[in-house]
């Protein structure tokens, strides 16, 4: 069975799953956000935990702040994101309690972007 078009232009996973929650092999759409983050945990069963930062100004200081927010993505088997992966994260329909979005493409490692610099 081929990858299915989801809807954004990402690179289709090579290695194909048989995760009904796979957006590519399965039956999950995405929808709504989109966003990149750091997996800091993969702990749980085909869930990884992302790492998001945010820069928000504050205009009384004229300053910036960072902000983190750590949230749970489920992560198929064709994809299998690891702890240090930068990843894409998509919305999609809650699959738990906890998990509201999938990740759809891994773009990297953070070893491999800090080496960079």
């Amino acid at each position: 069975m081929a990858a299915r078009n989801i809807g954004i232009q990402v690179k289709a996973p090579e290695v194909e799953c048989d995760d009904k929650n796979c957006p590519f092999h399965g039956n999950l759409p995405v929808r709504g956000q989109s966003f990149v983050g750091v997996v800091v945990s993969d702990k749980p069963h085909k869930t990884v935990i992302i790492k998001r930062e945010v820069v928000k100004y504050i205009k009384k200081y004229e300053r910036y702040e960072r902000r983190t927010t750590k949230l749970a993505a489920h992560n198929p088997p064709c994809i299998h994101a690891r702890v240090g992966d930068i990843v894409r994260v998509m919305e999609c329909r809650p699959i738990s309690k906890t998990k509201a979005f999938v990740v759809v493409e891994k773009l990297g490692r953070i070893d491999e972007v800090k080496g960079e610099e």
